[in-house]
């Protein structure tokens, strides 16, 4: 008799044992169900959300392209403003061979070294991107022109940076870092035979050197050897003083204190007008973009960059418009005022440059058009009054 209560005892907790695990099992699977039904309905909300956001930015999109600003697609990437009739006509001259154009359409700029500057590189970038059989007849044909020796110079060092890339390190193979080294070191030797055949007063060859400076690395000692070179012939050039930021640049030489440092030495020597106030601002920007954990939404609020943005825009209401440095400085002001909620102020910005975003802080973007109508659509939405 005890022997089978005993017996009854252990089926009843068997039974009981395997009933917990049926419920037990079924339990999990109820659980398993709930989760995943909470997973796909997160799903479905973010792809809901997603869907919202690019609808409303599809909304302000239309928006200010109803306003004349250009549609996503119709943006150039590749310069900051369109080119002018007389830019067009060279590059037309020189594809077709006629070197002597572009002898004359840079000697015609004199010692107006900002312009100067801005026809080597566009002589030097058609040359490096379509046929430069028009360069080496020129250089054949003078080869102690001074003019042709600091095109083909810098045509040697935008060469060198396109087999780079424009990439991060990490990112660059090895193959085309020694690629890159052996092309700069052709470069340097063009720069210095530029620099040997260049009138005493003119400080482009030395422009042209730092570039290289920056992809071989110079010391820092070396680099402001270099920079003294410049700066005793042209103290104020705002495209030697931004080539020298990069270096300073914690991504290249130097690190976010000595760059801002820089900047603001620069912006300090400037005369009103010279634009010389971007350098604190592409400084905030070179900052902002290496860091990781900085909040995009309250670092170009602060006071310092506030102040640095409003000492821009008054130097830019007392610049040439037809200075070269103006549009930099325009797409820049864009960029920092919509973060900081000056949108009508952003807006006339954004009226000055649509249409061209080859610049930056457009093209540090990952997809700069998107970058682009993101900033310009919010800004032009929040300052356009409700009809």
């Amino acid at each position: 008799m005890v022997f089978l209560l005993v017996l009854a005892t252990l089926a009843l907790t068997g039974a009981l044992y395997v009933a917990r695990g049926f419920y037990l099992i079924g339990k999990a699977k109820r659980l398993t169900a709930r989760a995943e039904a909470h997973e796909a309905e997160t799903a479905r909300l973010t792809e809901q959300t997603e869907a919202d956001a690019a609808t409303a930015r599809d909304a302000k999109g239309e928006a200010a392209r109803a306003l004349g600003f250009a549609a996503p697609e119709d943006l150039n990437v590749d310069r900051p403003r369109a080119l002018s009739a007389e830019q067009l006509q060279v590059l037309d001259a020189v594809r077709a061979g006629h070197w002597e154009t572009a002898a004359q359409f840079v000697e015609l700029t004199g010692d107006d070294w900002e312009e100067r500057w801005q026809r080597v590189l566009l002589l030097s970038r058609s040359a490096c991107d379509e046929d430069d059989a028009w360069l080496l007849a020129w250089r054949a044909a003078r080869p102690t022109d001074p003019t042709a020796a600091v095109v083909a110079a810098e045509t040697a060092v935008q060469v060198a940076w396109n087999v780079r890339g424009s990439a991060r390190a990490s990112h660059t193979s090895q193959e085309q870092f020694r690629l890159f080294h052996q092309l700069l070191g052709t470069a340097q030797r063009a720069a210095q035979e530029a620099q040997r055949l260049a009138d005493p007063a003119d400080p482009l060859p030395y422009m042209v050197e730092q570039a290289i400076a920056m992809g071989l690395g110079y010391s820092h000692e070396r680099y402001r050897a270099l920079w003294a070179e410049i700066t005793d012939r042209a103290p104020r050039l705002l495209f030697a003083h931004t080539a020298a930021l990069q270096y300073w640049c914690r991504k290249w030489r130097g690190s976010h204190e000595l760059a801002l440092e820089f900047a603001r030495g620069s912006a300090a020597l400037g005369a009103p007008g010279e634009l010389l106030t971007l350098l604190p601002l592409i400084a905030y920007f070179e900052q902002e973009y290496d860091t990781t954990d900085i909040e995009i939404e309250t670092w170009y609020k602060q006071p310092e960059i506030v102040a640095a943005t409003d000492a821009a825009l008054q130097d830019l209401a007392d610049a040439d418009p037809l200075r070269p440095g103006v549009v930099w400085v325009r797409h820049m002001l864009a960029f920092f005022l919509f973060w900081q909620d000056r949108d009508a102020q952003a807006v006339e910005q954004f009226r000055h440059i649509d249409g061209y975003i080859g610049s930056m802080p457009w093209t540090y973007a990952e997809d700069p058009r998107k970058r682009y109508t993101y900033a310009r659509d919010w800004a032009v939405d929040v300052s356009t009054p409700a009809i």
